[in-house]
């Protein structure tokens, strides 16, 4: 029986549309372990881990926690497209940031 953690983590990781084996790179951890947080009711991550976990998630420890303090949607869309932008190649950023500039009425 999963803990309200693991419920947390499971609900995000699928709303972020990461695989297990995909938060559990961005966590430094495996998929096995990142498997026990999700589906175990004993396991207790470290504060260090859950950190990790939760900067993975565009999330809160609070949240992970208590289910409190969760970010708001549209900053998580925001950091999302951020790490698009980030492995976009030199050209297309310049392309992309044409395209803002265009839509910049200020």
């Amino acid at each position: 029986m999963p803990t309200p953690l693991g419920e947390r983590v499971r609900e995000l990781r699928r709303k972020r549309g990461l695989t297990l084996e995909g938060l559990a790179e961005r966590v430094g951890s495996s998929k096995s372990y990142m498997w026990e947080i999700e589906n175990k009711e004993v396991t207790r991550p470290s504060a260090e881990k859950l950190t990790l976990i939760a900067t993975a998630l565009d999330t809160t420890v609070e949240y992970l926690l208590v289910g409190e303090g969760e970010k708001e949607e549209e900053e998580s869309e925001d950091i999302a497209f951020f790490r698009k932008y980030k492995k976009m190649k030199s050209p297309e950023k310049e392309r992309l940031r044409r395209i803002l500039d265009a839509l910049d009425d200020d």
